[in-house]
């Protein structure tokens, strides 16, 4: 191992996944001199095995079940996707697992970028350990700023570790579609995958620990995504648990909580995330190795005044576009202190990503989608608000039968009876993806219940359900 001299940046940024380069972009915007450490690929988990790719796999099995709702176009459609030009399609979207345009645009905004195994050794330090051996000492003169995201978190079970079962990356990025596959989870990565992998060939059993699906969203989210995927064929099973699993001949078999075999030719557990910093030298500042990195809200760690944990790293709000947000909050805050500036540190401020706490938006790209932003009506009667929930079909929508025949869906919005004012909304149904930035921006301008009846919806759109939410608010 051949170490090499110290070299001084104003910012030392460890991981270069979208939050990582986000950060950079901010600093260097500000003037501020910046490395970024990466040990895998430049863009991260979101460019190659998370957002992108799984996007890319479900797009069009979301557009034949659309085409599949319209008279005229729906007889054309009713034959398989064509996989393999599916998949290759999404090799497209990952740039075929090479990050070459990914650090010409680092390049481009001229942050250095070091590759390598990178480690915090003392506060304001960071050593690289390159593929070849050398290691390169980095030192910061304002900020080190922890990027390094997630891992998907497999259980404990007897025989895993014979199975070599699928997370997250595998079942993003597999070449082939598994004749069958059992789908351990009934969170976002669980009901994406089934509903991608069912649609591409596979026969997908759904093994689901809780009663439903989407236990963070609504309970209707859920209870129509699980009729959806049903329809579909997918086998779901909840109040289910994988006590065991083993492969045998090449079939693997999981054994439920109540004795029941289940086999199929991959199995994938979508089971939750933990954060990568169990080698990232935490116990040299004094945290806790393999720990979440709590911080204020200008993404600075708890207890010091160099250390920022931005993205998933921060437990947060583990969201590609959340961790992008705190991204370009932490940059403007690094900067400002950076140069001696008073720091915007009030509610919905310069330097404070207050949105992490009012206005997280989620779209789970399902058939049909679910999009929320903001508190679910548990969660805002948790939090001490008096609040009510209003409900609308989408059935009442003239937009959504012109989307499409038979056209299925429901929307919410929680109301602050107090302030007038909007805490959560929720959508589901095909194509409401694109109507969760409408509620985002109603919740974070505070935008009073009685100025939203001035928005008017064009007609016949989707949006229009934006109008019976408020009439069924105003009548009841």
């Amino acid at each position: 191992m051949t170490e090499t001299e110290s070299i001084a940046y104003d910012v030392v940024v460890l991981g270069a996944g979208p939050v990582g380069e986000n950060v950079a972009d901010r600093t260097r915007a500000a003037g501020l001199t910046t490395a970024i450490v990466e040990n895998e690929l430049v863009g991260g988990e979101c460019s190659y095995w998370a957002c992108m790719p799984s996007k890319a796999l479900l797009r069009p099995v979301i557009a034949q079940a659309d085409a599949r709702r319209l008279p005229g176009l729906s007889q054309s459609v009713q034959g398989p996707l064509d996989t393999p030009a599916v998949l290759a399609r999404r090799d497209t979207y990952t740039s075929h697992w090479q990050d070459d345009g990914q650090v010409a645009w680092l390049n481009g905004i001229t942050a250095d970028l070091y590759r390598g195994h990178g480690r915090l050794a003392g506060p304001r330090t960071v050593t690289v350990t390159a593929p070849d051996g050398t290691v390169t000492t980095l030192t910061a003169r304002h900020a080190v700023a922890v990027s390094t995201g997630t891992r998907a978190q497999l259980p404990d079970l007897p025989g895993l570790s014979g199975v070599k079962p699928w997370t997250s990356r595998e079942a993003t990025s597999a070449k082939t579609a598994p004749g069958r596959l059992i789908v351990v989870g009934g969170g976002v990565v669980a009901t994406e995958m089934a509903t991608a992998w069912q649609a591409l060939g596979s026969r997908v059993t759904l093994l689901v620990r809780g009663k439903g699906l989407l236990n963070r969203m609504e309970p209707f989210a859920g209870e129509l995504i699980a009729e959806a995927l049903a329809q579909a064929g997918v086998d779901i099973r909840t109040g289910t648990s994988v006590d065991s699993v083993s492969r045998e001949n090449g079939t693997v078999v999981a054994v439920t909580g109540t004795g029941d075999r289940v086999e199929a030719d991959e199995i994938l557990f979508a089971t939750g995330r933990v954060p990568h910093t169990d080698d990232i030298g935490l116990d040299t500042v004094g945290l806790e190795p393999g720990s979440w990195l709590e911080t204020d809200d200008t993404l600075r760690v708890t207890g010091t005044d160099w250390l920022y944990a931005v993205g998933d790293v921060n437990h947060r709000a583990l969201l590609t576009h959340q961790g992008k947000y705190q991204a370009r909050i932490a940059g403007a805050a690094i900067a400002a202190r950076a140069a001696g500036d008073p720091l915007l540190d009030e509610p919905w401020g310069a330097h404070v990503a207050t949105a992490d706490h009012d206005a997280v938006p989620q779209v789970v790209f399902t058939d049909p989608e679910a999009a929320a932003v903001g508190l679910s009506l548990a969660e805002a009667e948790q939090a001490g608000h008096r609040v009510r929930a209003v409900d609308v079909a989408f059935s009442t929508v003239a937009g959504a039968g012109l989307y499409g025949d038979g056209y299925t869906g429901r929307a919410r919005m929680v109301v602050d009876l107090e302030e007038e004012i909007l805490r959560g909304a929720t959508f589901v149904g095909p194509g409401v993806g694109e109507l969760v930035h409408s509620a985002t921006v109603a919740i974070t301008g505070r935008v009073p219940v009685d100025r939203l009846w001035h928005a008017v919806p064009s007609y016949p759109t989707l949006s229009e359900v934006w109008l019976r939410l408020l009439e069924a608010y105003r009548d009841n």
